[in-house]
């Protein structure tokens, strides 16, 4: 299903922030994932990082979503630092009111869905803008129906997600992302978990989203196509940092880097 034309007024348009990984480190006991990772995303460029699997891609994603706490190095969302705060001219540890701030402005979806269980469709999209943006329950449920509608699931608003198909409970999960109106979306291999049959309604999804918004974006994906469309800019990730960047055309084309044209093979060969 094509989005609708509700889209014009549920997508975000303008103030968009950039990302900027600034010699970013992260380990996990002895296994750094993490070397001084240095990246920039502007605002509203459409990133994806490939690489290969168990590189720590999804980690770059959780440290912007708070789920992860850096070792060193800084990261920015727009004009402010995620990782620290400003007190005198010095850095000091970000407090958890500056951290909720920043939260809302990134959205995630995930490779298994995360729905609510117990909730109905509708539910799901209206939980956190209700108690985190401060929404009224009607504001949140208007929302929530015009975005159910862009998704193609308007008649499934009362439904709970063990009565959806995997496609559409990532359709769900897309909606209730763009329900907290973030200025950057994260996409975690959101469609490796699908039948293969249902991948390229999300993927096609998705594209219109990017296209018809202002949206920041960076995903991680193995589907090669998806990031070759999706994408403005594709960064090879591997050994703990970016080893290759470029337009889609030239980093799949004409890769510069024997670790990008190794893994590009290995990929597209299976």
């Amino acid at each position: 299903m094509e989005p609708s034309d509700a889209s014009a007024g549920v997508l975000p348009k303008g103030g968009t922030p950039g990302i900027r990984f600034d010699k970013v480190v992260k380990s996990y006991g002895g296994n750094a994932v993490l070397r001084g990772l240095d990246f920039t995303i502007a605002p509203g460029e459409r990133v994806t990082l490939i690489g290969p699997s168990g590189c720590g891609k999804t980690t770059i994603l959780r440290l912007l979503m708070t789920l992860e706490k850096a070792d060193g190095g800084d990261i920015w969302i727009g004009d402010r630092a995620l990782t620290h705060m400003d007190k005198g001219g010095k850095k000091a540890p970000p407090s958890e009111k500056h951290l909720h701030e920043m939260r809302k402005q990134v959205g995630m979806v995930f490779q298994q869905f995360n729905l609510f269980p117990n909730m109905s469709v509708l539910r799901n999209l209206t939980e956190a803008p209700v108690h985190v943006l401060g929404d009224s329950k009607d504001e949140a449920a208007e929302r929530a129906r015009e975005l159910l509608e862009m998704v193609g699931l308007a008649g499934k608003a009362d439904a709970h997600p063990s009565q959806l198909s995997g496609g559409q409970q990532q359709r769900v999960a897309i909606a209730r992302a763009l329900a907290m109106r973030p200025k950057v979306l994260l996409l975690d291999e959101v469609t490796s978990a699908l039948d293969p049959e249902l991948v390229v309604g999300v993927q096609d999804l998705l594209r219109d989203i990017a296209r018809q918004s202002d949206l920041t974006l960076l995903c991680v994906t193995h589907e090669m196509n998806f990031a070759k469309d999706i994408s403005d800019r594709v960064l090879m990730f591997a050994e703990g940092r970016i080893v290759e960047e470029g337009p889609p055309e030239q980093i799949f084309s004409a890769p510069a880097e024997q670790r990008t044209r190794d893994f590009l093979q290995a990929v597209l060969a299976t």
